[in-house]
């Protein structure tokens, strides 16, 4: 794995996705730091992204912020958040004056439901890509699936479904992980001696 090699770099990949964010950062995000740049490994990036999205706040700035911290300890998590928000801000703020002038006008609308289109395309392409890295642990899937369909089809509130998965696909992980943990544990198990 690389790593960048600045605080400026990590300021100017960090802008460079947020400003390519159009529809969500996420899929940038996913090819910058872990095709492009190998400042991260699928699983480190999934990893994170999942820590991101059970925090308050946005998922995107959570990651920044932990990927930061991981290089470069608080100076990197200042430094990479102030990439993922700098300039959008400038822009938000800029298209937001602009669009309260001009909301009225029909061709403006249908570009913001086509932006809205694109976005959700997006989305989907990245769930995609994250659930190619989970490659042999398919049955974890299952919790997603059910995250997914307490949201978006019974329309639960997150904090509810989040407090009735979480803990079970935890649970169910460490207990997964116990067997290997405890194998390591026995004498003798993993020098290859008689445990006499």
């Amino acid at each position: 794995m690389n790593r960048p090699a600045s605080l400026l770099e990590l300021f100017l990949v960090f802008s460079r996705l947020a400003l390519h964010g159009f529809g969500g950062v996420l899929p940038w995000a996913q090819r910058v730091l872990v095709d492009e740049r190998r400042w991260l490994s699928r699983e480190d990036f999934v990893e994170l992204l999942a820590f991101g999205q059970l925090m308050p706040g946005p998922n995107v700035c959570n990651l920044a912020l932990m990927a930061g911290d991981r290089w470069f300890g608080w100076r990197g998590a200042v430094v990479a958040l102030a990439g993922m928000l700098t300039f959008p801000a400038v822009i938000v703020l800029s298209i937001a004056v602009a669009y309260d002038r001009f909301a009225e006008i029909a061709w403006l609308q249908r570009a913001v439901s086509a932006m809205a289109a694109v976005a959700a395309g997006l989305l989907l392409a990245t769930a995609v890509r994250l659930g190619q890295g989970f490659a042999g642990r398919w049955r974890w899937l299952a919790f997603g699936a059910a995250a997914f369909a307490g949201i978006a089809v019974l329309r639960l509130p997150m904090a509810w479904v989040l407090a009735a998965v979480a803990p079970v696909a935890i649970g169910l992980a460490w207990i997964a992980e116990r067997p290997r943990d405890a194998a390591n544990d026995v004498p003798g198990a993993d020098t290859g001696g008689s445990g006499r």
